[in-house]
């Protein structure tokens, strides 16, 4: 964009009419920005000038201090930020305009181009040129085998992706300098940009833009040796226009097109500094094209990038501040329009795009039009010989099989000879090595090395497995990615000896490397990957054998079983993403023994659905895993996109998602070691949650726990409560954060106090209960002799509800043993009513009253229930329950009485250090039986440590002490080792996170960690150790006589050193686990309160 359009636009009123489109409120968040980006070399503008200016005079403010086309910039930018998109693209059209009406009139800019002009030419020679070069490329890039000018009008509908490639980001107002289009091989982009640059030379693109446009093709530079910048353009340039040196001097005009990046064979390892400014100075290519990417050789230039997506991370590194954009290929419409033009008939036209559309992932690689293109010549094939489609569309090991068959299938009596197994091991290998190093094009000298001569080349070009490049000598592809792939995959087929002792054996010879490898470290090697597992697949074998005239063994397959297992038993099994890829292997197989005898080593998976492949994958799989405890399934966007689709329910968007869903629920009843599922956070259909409890009440369901946390379910909870009376194995149910409310609650009580119904375990967190739910619940509780576990934590029940509830809990017939009512709204008054139930139940031993402001009157309340001979309560947590030291003297009284409380937790109350020392006076007393006491956030220092100590020596029974997020500091750790270090101490768990310490105290520590032979768990997190105390307790953990187990530290938040030391200790000390969190929640710590 000239400056002169831009002056022109804002010298007639366009900014002052864009700024009265501003109400008030914009106008005083837009001059909040224009403060914030005021440039110094511009002069500040006054702040008091813009707060109090017009908005007539914001324009003329604005105008000054940023003439010309900053002034669009600047304001522009401020619209982004604003999230005024509409302003923004007003104003860049109306720029345009204005930039557009600019005729001869304008006698300066004249006078400056012509004389450029004198000096460099006007550059109609090199667009000539260029239209010429780039016309004939175009008509020879036409896709062979489309329907009549398809590609033409493909690239019609990208056209506007190529106009809008450099267009001003709306959000942050800035204007890319760096683009990257990157997408799958095949998809189109060499076509695009080729047709960019012949759109420039013909005066159609880009021409406000760019000056000049140049053009860089990744293999032909890939066999140029050492020369200039200059040199390397200078191609295309007509000795007319002048030195190219001149034109490369006006760098904010140029665009260079990067045009294949992942082909380039440059390692790109050259330091930054090492890199070159000068385009006229001889360097290797690789050096030049380094240093043009990273921005250090005409840094003010534009870059396009075309690069596939495997190589764009390796891309990523070398560019600064670039704009990604990923070309997708062919539409849904156009792959169903371009079958429909490949098939004269109808019929088949609409098996093959339905048998197509039925393997999402097939149908995704159709979006390339030359796989669409091989998938219908292929279908076509199959249904001239009256052949089953559908089968060939199940894998895309299955398509691909077909398609690289009938290159090798004789035509019109024609039969060429069949490459003999060298050639064809060859070939493999020569695609295994591509794939592996990332490399796509080849060259004569590269083939002979690896064993393809001249003939094998031109057998494999007459077979269309191979192609060469019609512009570059001496340059070969395989005529597209998915074959290269495919036959890098019959690399490890045809191969006999897996050992790796021959000193010939090449890295990606190793099959562990390639079963290692994942799709998100190495996307290159995935789709190789998923050929390999398909091609164990018998049928495909004996294809693959019939075509190629030669025999192919399945030891492999013993071989994948051994990974298998190994994957089975390790301590770190997959991820969510690691089982569905996985998955997606083993479906490839369509080999129900291969994959029950491979999954027969888990024991538990888990997996987020959120596509339909991936249901289909999943639930393909796992109807044969027979040895699965527990499946973790989320479920997403699955039965939304069916919900909202137009298309009627007998194609895939239904009744296939429902049999697919139908094959998943049946493990429930097929797999008799299933024994926990979790759907939590899963959307669900009505009939999708219909079909799910079918299989739950099938008698031959052995499920226990059921978690279906935070899931909303349309029709209610009827079912489930019908389904708690049929399973008799169900003994968890789960629905925290689900929306079953006071209604759905009195269905559930009416299916617990069914005779049938042998539930034990009921969480109902934070599921929006009230008061009104409770008189059921407490029902519930009287009738039902199975449930002894019940959460309700985080419902506004009230004392009210509370009251109700200990009604049942003072009935002889109540069996429960454990209640939550963590944050329920509860305060003194409702401890009234707990104080009795605590004295007159038999049962409940584990009672949670966290986050509820109960106050020193409260526990008053507890305590006097507490001290009552007939309290059976073996744990309770007040954690945050709003009291003070005050309460010390009333709990110190009853836990002299109490011989039954194991657990207590105080914490993040303000008990002080005074409260602490009246509780330790009972808690050194040798009647007292706690075993795990919770101080964290009391308020707490180092004065207290002594009375703490004395504790640790003179109670026996104690055994876990937290005494987290108190100022502690050295002195009073100090105070604490000494103790631990007595042999009178039985303390097995010891909590200090951020309690102030600091390498002073890492010797005590130490002391203690080496003389103390129990303690087994220990957090230090959060504390400022250093690099000299976590030195200190290296020495120690990397000891024999260090018996810690757990160790609480954040290895991130120390320097490199330290970092390595206690990496050290990993390696020298095997059995301990140093992590950041080492909060278990569980029974053994006192936590079940969180977890059950």
């Amino acid at each position: 964009m000239a400056d002169s359009s831009s002056s022109s636009f804002f010298a007639d009123l366009g900014l002052l009419l864009y700024l009265e489109e501003l109400n008030k409120e914009e106008l005083n968040t837009f001059k909040l920005f224009l403060k914030q980006t005021m440039e110094p070399e511009h002069g500040l503008i006054p702040w008091t000038e813009v707060r109090k200016a017009r908005r007539e005079d914001l324009a003329n403010l604005i105008k000054k201090y940023y003439p010309g086309e900053k002034a669009w910039s600047v304001t522009l930018k401020i619209f982004g930020k604003m999230n005024l998109k509409n302003l923004c693209e007003r104003a860049k059209a109306e720029i345009n305009r204005s930039a557009q009406s600019i005729g001869p009139d304008d006698a300066t800019a004249e006078d400056t181009q012509r004389d450029q002009e004198a000096v460099l030419g006007d550059g109609r020679e090199y667009r000539i040129q260029i239209k010429e070069k780039f016309r004939i490329a175009w008509d020879k890039k036409s896709l062979a085998g489309q329907p009549k000018d398809f590609h033409h009008r493909i690239t019609q509908e990208d056209r506007k992706l190529l106009e809008q490639l450099f267009d001003v980001d709306v959000k942050t107002g800035e204007q890319p300098q760096t683009v990257v289009l990157q997408g799958a091989a095949g998809v189109g982009k060499t076509i695009l940009v080729r047709k960019a640059m012949l759109d420039w030379a013909e005066g159609n693109l880009y021409q406000q833009r760019f000056t000049y446009v140049f053009y860089l093709n990744g293999r032909e530079i890939n066999q140029l040796k050492e020369r200039s910048f200059a040199q390397l353009i200078s191609k295309d340039w007509p000795s007319t226009e002048g030195p190219i040196e001149g034109i490369l001097s006006q760098q904010s005009s140029l665009l260079f097109i990067i045009d294949s990046f992942d082909e380039l064979n440059f390692a790109f390892e050259e330091p930054e500094f090492a890199l070159c400014e000068d385009w006229t100075q001889e360097h290797p290519v690789s050096f030049l094209m380094s240093s043009l990417l990273r921005k250090v050789m005409l840094p003010e230039a534009s870059l396009l990038v075309t690069t596939r997506l495997t190589a764009s991370k390796r891309l990523k590194q070398l560019l600064k501040n670039h704009h990604y954009v990923e070309l997708l290929g062919m539409s849904e419409g156009a792959r169903e329009e371009y079958i429909y033009q490949f098939f004269e008939n109808k019929r088949w036209a609409k098996k093959a795009f339905s048998s197509l559309k039925n393997n999402e992932m097939l149908f995704s690689m159709c979006q390339v039009p030359l796989v669409c293109l091989a998938a219908c010549t292929c279908l076509k094939q199959q249904m001239e010989k009256g052949g089953d489609v559908t089968l060939t569309c199940q894998t895309t090991t299955a398509l691909f099989t077909c398609y690289i068959s009938s290159l090798f299938t004789p035509v019109d009596g024609c039969s060429p000879s069949l490459p003999n197994q060298a050639q064809l091991r060859s070939l493999c290998h020569v695609a295994a090595k591509g794939i592996w190093t990332m490399t796509y094009v080849f060259y004569r000298e590269n083939l002979r090395r690896l064993g393809l001569t001249k003939s094998d080349v031109s057998s494999f070009l007459d077979r269309n497995i191979l192609q060469k490049d019609a512009e570059y000598e001496n340059c070969y592809v395989f005529t597209h990615l998915h074959v290269q792939e495919f036959f890098a995959a019959m690399f490890y087929m045809l191969k006999g000896n897996w050992e790796s002792g021959d000193p010939s054996f090449h890295p990606f010879e190793d099959l562990k490397s390639l079963l290692q490898s994942t799709s998100h470290k190495d996307p290159h090697l995935t789709q190789t990957k998923c050929f390999l597992f398909g091609l164990l697949n018998k049928n495909r074998v004996k294809q693959l054998e019939k075509t190629f005239n030669c025999k192919i063994s399945l030891k492999i397959k013993s071989k994948l079983l051994q990974w298998m297992e190994v994957l089975g038993k390790s301590e770190y099994s997959p991820t969510h993403l690691g089982f569905l890829e996985l998955f997606h292997y083993l479906y490839e197989t369509q080999d129900k023994a291969f994959i029950s005898q491979s999954m027969r080593y888990f024991q538990k998976v888990a997996i987020n659905i959120s596509e339909k492949i991936h249901l289909l994958v999943s639930s393909f799989c796992l109807k044969h895993c027979r040895c699965l405890q527990t499946i973790r399934l989320s479920v997403t966007m699955v039965f939304e996109k069916k919900l909202k689709t137009s298309l009627p329910t007998n194609t895939w968007d239904g009744d296939r998602i429902a049999h697919c869903w139908q094959d998943l629920c049946s493990v429930l009843h097929t797999n008799e070691h299933l024994r926990e599922l979790d759907l939590s956070h899963s959307n669900l259909d009505k009939s999708a949650v219909n079909i799910f409890y079918q299989e739950l009440m099938h008698p031959d369901c052995k499920l226990q726990k059921l978690l279906l946390k935070f899931i909303t379910f349309s029709d209610g909870y009827q079912d489930i409560s019908t389904s708690l009376i049929h399973n008799q194995n169900l003994m968890h149910l789960d629905l925290k954060g689900s929306d079953i409310g006071d209604n759905g609650v009195k269905s559930l009580c009416e299916a617990l106090k069914h005779p049938d119904c042998k539930l034990q375990t009921l969480r109902l967190e934070s599921c929006n209960l009230t008061v009104f739910c409770c008189l059921n619940i407490s029902n519930a509780l009287i009738r039902s002799q199975s449930l002894i576990f019940l959460n309700l934590s985080t419902n506004n029940l009230l004392d009210d509800g509370v009251q109700l509830l200990c009604e049942a809990l003072r009935h002889p017939a109540c069996y429960l043993e454990r209640l939550s009512l963590e944050s329920c709204g509860l305060t003194e008054a409702g401890c009234e009513d707990l104080s009795l139930a605590l004295i007159s139940n038999k049962r409940l031993t584990h009672l949670c009253l966290a986050d509820n402001v109960l106050g020193d009157g409260g526990v008053k309340l507890l305590s006097n229930a507490l001290q009552h001979p007939q309290c059976i309560l073996q744990s309770l947590v007040l954690r945050c329950c709003h009291f003070t030291s005050l309460s010390s003297e009333h709990l110190s009284a009853s836990l002299l009485h109490n011989k039954s409380l194991t657990h207590l937790d105080l914490g993040s109350n303000s008990l002080q250090d005074n409260g602490v020392k009246l509780l330790c006076d009972v808690f050194r007393h040798p009647s007292c039986n706690l075993q795990d006491l919770e101080l964290m956030g009391c308020v707490l220092t180092n004065a207290c440590c002594l009375d703490l100590a004395s504790v640790i020596l003179n109670n026996p029974n104690l055994r876990s002490l937290d005494l987290g997020n108190n100022n502690l500091q050295d002195d009073g750790v100090k105070i604490l080792c000494d103790a631990l270090q007595h042999p009178n101490c039985n303390i097995q768990r010891l909590g200090l996170e951020y309690c102030g310490l600091t390498s002073l105290c890492c010797q005590d520590l130490s002391s203690a960690l080496s003389s103390n032979q129990r303690l087994t768990k220990m957090n230090l997190t959060q504390n400022i150790l250093g690099y000299e105390g976590i030195g200190k307790l290296c020495e120690v953990l990397k000891s024999s006589e260090c018996k810690l187990q757990v160790l609480g530290l954040c290895k991130e938040a120390f320097d490199e050193k330290a970092q390595k030391l206690l990496e050290a200790v990993g390696v020298s000390n095997p059995h301990l686990i140093i992590k950041p969190d080492c909060n278990y929640h569980n029974e053994e710590d006192g936590s079940w309160w969180r977890c059950f």
